[in-house]
């Protein structure tokens, strides 16, 4: 489709890569402006506390595209580039070296920034985020010339971090305010798990345990606790989350709500403004509420649905919440969203950690988990999909195959009433 309008994206991570590549893919013949302030062209994060922290694979392989991907397909790459604000009415971008830039339709793919710990010593040397390649590189150096490592949280970045750190060698010390690992997400009996998990691969485990300081002079030397106590190390992590980046969006007046509010079409507050990736507070029809994510999923899925709706495809995003993570020897992926539950069904061997979780809310399956069993997929996204009632003594019961349960729910609700 021949066109002479300009479509930006801002924020050339895994989302905006995305959106750009599907712009081509679906046609479009106009402008298309990817706009990054990293040196770097676009690259995935997931690896960057795994296997590329622990230099098992190189940064050659994080890239979305190859070199000449972008011009090839006429994609203008402004790398080292930031824009200073966005005047929806006019339909422009400043940029922060200078100049302005219109655009027919605008993605904001800005993505979210490492949560900073507002606390007294947090600005010493030896205090380390993870967000960028560079990042992980200086973080690889520092775990190797550390005589002990404290992360502080215990959420994914913190938790795979710590065992990325014991694989490498590190002796490692965790601090979080929950009970148990990844709580907030997963609850006491799985995040019960992942405790015994990193117990068992020798980190010295500070739950339920708040932090007031990190100590240190002219570097940090550890953390020191509400109830006073230090744990000792020369390098300290910080893993506490991420704060999605709203600035560009709030100061030109687009409704903000953690994130961009985006309607299922990711489209914003303002016309001709669209939002996707870490920074998208999405509505899920689904689940009746928003829902943001920083997952490299989401990344990977709203950044195409993004581009389709700037071509006024009016395409919803309707894909099923999707994460996955890799500690040590246990690998697991999760599908769905359960911000409250009433229930926790887990189906399988604990101790060999090969297991199924399920979390249900009035019978009914809100997301599972499949953790080192790799062919039950479908019928876990088609057991939260279809989205029956099950009784959890049979879901608990891995004689029962989960097609099995799926079936009969199915049946049940095909079945004509009695009158």
């Amino acid at each position: 489709m021949a066109t002479d309008q300009t479509f930006v994206i801002v924020g050339a991570g895994l989302a905006g890569a995305k959106a750009a590549e599907t712009l081509r893919s679906e046609g479009f013949d106009g402008r298309v402006v990817l706009v990054g302030e990293e040196s770097r062209r676009p690259y995935e994060r997931p690896k960057l506390s795994k296997e590329y922290l622990r230099g098992e694979v190189s940064a050659a392989k994080l890239y979305v595209h190859d070199e000449g991907f972008y011009a090839a397909h006429r994609i203008e790459l402004m790398t080292d580039t930031k824009v200073r604000s966005l005047d929806p009415g006019a339909h422009e971008i400043t940029l922060a070296r200078g100049g302005r830039m219109s655009y027919s339709r605008l993605l904001l793919t800005t993505g979210a920034a490492p949560r900073r710990l507002p606390l007294p010593g947090a600005n010493l040397p030896g205090v380390a985020y993870l967000r960028a390649i560079g990042d992980a590189d200086d973080l690889r150096a520092a775990i190797a010339a550390a005589s002990r490592v404290v992360v502080v949280g215990a959420g994914w970045i913190g938790s795979e971090v710590a065992a990325s750190a014991r694989q490498l060698g590190a002796e490692v010390a965790v601090v979080a305010p929950e009970p148990v690992p990844l709580a907030r997400v997963l609850g006491p009996e799985v995040g019960g798990i992942y405790r015994d998990l990193h117990l068992g691969h020798g980190v010295d485990l500070h739950l339920s345990t708040e932090i007031e300081a990190i100590v240190g002079d002219k570097a940090a030397r550890g953390v020191r606790t509400t109830d006073g106590v230090v744990i000792e190390g020369d390098l300290v992590i910080v893993g506490v989350g991420a704060t999605p980046r709203v600035e560009l969006a709030e100061d030109a007046g687009l409704r903000v709500e953690n994130g961009i509010v985006v309607d299922e079409f990711l489209a914003t507050s303002a016309p001709d403004v669209f939002a996707a990736g870490d920074v998208a507070a999405t509505w899920n029809t689904r689940y009746g509420r928003r829902i943001r994510m920083e997952h490299w999923a989401n990344a990977l899925n709203q950044g195409p649905v993004a581009a389709r709706n700037m071509l006024g495809q009016h395409t919803a995003y309707e894909r099923l919440p999707y994460f996955y993570s890799d500690q040590y020897d246990l690998g697991m992926e999760y599908n769905g969203h359960a911000a409250e539950w009433d229930h926790v069904v887990v189906r399988g061997d604990r101790t060999r950690r090969e297991f199924l979780a399920f979390w249900l809310k009035d019978g009914r399956v809100l997301a599972a988990m499949n953790a080192n069993i790799w062919d039950q997929g479908d019928d876990i996204k088609a057991l939260i999909q279809s989205g029956p009632r099950l009784e959890p003594e049979r879901l608990a019961d891995p004689s029962v195959p989960l097609g099995d349960l799926l079936a009969t729910a199915v049946a049940s609700t095909d079945e004509p009433s009695q009158g």
